[in-house]
C-alpha cells in the first residue's frame, strides 16, 4: 500500500542557481546535496513539511535523453511548464516579501473561485502558483 508522496522533481537549468534560489529566495531547508560520480542528488523542502523532498533535478545528465533534455530545457526556459502549487497562509504578505528578496511574478495576488493566487516562476523558468486557500 502506498502511504503518502515523499519526492517530488522539478527539473532545473543549473542546480547550484536552483539550490541558492530555492533556499535563499523561498527560505526552503536544504535536505539533501549528494554527488554519486557524474549525478547530484540535490533536494530541498519547506520547514513546515519535513517528509516532503523537492529534487531539483538537472536537465542535462539527469534520466533524460539528449533529445528530450533540449525539449524539456525549451519548456522550463519558456515559463510555460506549470509546475507546482505552494501554499501560503496569507498570499498578500508573501508576495511582498518574495517580491522583495527578487522573485519574479507573473502575476500580483487576485481573487480566485479557490482563493487568493499569485503565480512566479523560479531561476529555470518553472512556473509556480502561490495559493491562500478559502
Amino acid at each position: 500500500m502506498i502511504d503518502r508522496l515523499s519526492h517530488a522533481t522539478i527539473y532545473v537549468l543549473d542546480q547550484d542557481r536552483a539550490k541558492a534560489f530555492y533556499i535563499e529566495k523561498l527560505g526552503f531547508e536544504l535536505r539533501e546535496d549528494v554527488r554519486m560520480g557524474n549525478f547530484r542528488w540535490l533536494t530541498v523542502g519547506t520547514k513546515g513539511q519535513p517528509d516532503l523532498e523537492i529534487v531539483l533535478m538537472s536537465i542535462q545528465g539527469g534520466p533524460v535523453s539528449d533529445e528530450a533534455s533540449a525539449t524539456l530545457r525549451t519548456l522550463v526556459q519558456s515559463g510555460k511548464l506549470g509546475v507546482a502549487v505552494f501554499a501560503t497562509r496569507d498570499c498578500h504578505k508573501e508576495y511582498a516579501e518574495l517580491k522583495a528578496k527578487g522573485v519574479e511574478f507573473k502575476s500580483e495576488p487576485a481573487e480566485r473561485p479557490y482563493g487568493i493566487e499569485a503565480m512566479f516562476v523560479d531561476d529555470s523558468g518553472n512556473l509556480f502558483s502561490l495559493t491562500q486557500r478559502k
